[in-house]
């Protein structure tokens, strides 16, 4: 796959807006000669044009439904708010980017995942506005891909063994950006302590709930992280999808026994 007909997979509606300007900047810094082969994909006329779709439907304050979020544009995501969660305290672990590598190789085979982390390390080198960024995500993909976001984002800083305090901040600046609750946020992030310990937190429910109402919790749950929830995004992120819905489903084990409950 040449690293043009990659870029004209990979980029969507993450084309225009401050995510283009970004993508733009990174594929300028690349010393590999591809810029000159995704020329006509970054023509000037052409850029010109993606920002300014993107500049309508941010002003149509009438719009009211999302398009499908596409495997490109989400990874073209995962690639810029990786970036920022990875520089949040002031320190590049070679775990975090090798996570990062592992992921993309995983979720969509070693050639493309080569394309996006050479892309990555030049986004990397970029001073990014977190919030610019993310209210074009939130404009533009739909909620059960944003969750998606955060839990990678979680697996990101956990990558070297332990979630800082400042990751756990920027991932939950990102969250709120985002238009994540602060419930879901919880949610996501109790999945990357003890699962035991925080199986309630995962159902995002209190300890002093009745035995009904848990049930009630992991049948809410397991619908909003159903694998299904982000199959148009491709099979290449299913496993994820699938991480998260195992989890919900441990936590509810984990409640049903500690209750005696069926």
């Amino acid at each position: 796959m040449s690293f043009s007909k990659w870029i004209g997979a990979a980029l969507g509606w993450s084309f225009g807006g401050p995510l283009g300007a970004i993508i733009g900047l990174a594929l300028g810094s690349m010393l590999d000669g591809a810029v000159d082969e995704a020329g006509p994909l970054l023509g000037e006329r052409q850029n010109k044009r993606s920002r300014q779709r993107y500049g309508q439907r941010s002003r149509n304050t009438t719009y009211t439904q999302q398009p499908k979020t596409q495997s490109g544009d989400f990874e073209v995501s995962l690639l810029v708010l990786a970036s920022i969660v990875i520089k949040a305290d002031d320190k590049q672990d070679q775990r975090e980017l090798d996570y990062v590598r592992n992921q993309f190789t995983s979720m969509y085979g070693k050639e493309r995942a080569n394309h996006a982390f050479k892309l990555f390390k030049n986004i990397n080198k970029q001073n990014i506005s977190t919030r610019k960024v993310c209210n074009q995500i939130r404009e533009m993909m739909d909620h059960p891909s944003r969750l998606q976001l955060i839990h990678f984002l979680f697996g990101i800083a956990k990558a070297d063994g332990f979630v800082t305090e400042p990751e756990i901040k920027q991932i939950y600046t990102i969250a709120g950006y985002l238009n994540i609750n602060y419930k879901d946020f919880e949610s996501i992030k109790a999945m990357f302590f003890n699962t035991k310990k925080n199986a309630y937190k995962i159902l995002e429910i209190d300890k002093s709930v009745s035995d009904d109402e848990v049930k009630k919790a992991y049948r809410r749950m397991a619908k909003k992280y159903h694998p299904d929830r982000v199959a148009h995004l491709g099979d290449e992120h299913k496993q994820g999808a699938e991480e998260k819905f195992r989890q919900v489903q441990e936590a509810y084990e984990y409640i049903q026994n500690e209750r005696g409950f069926k």
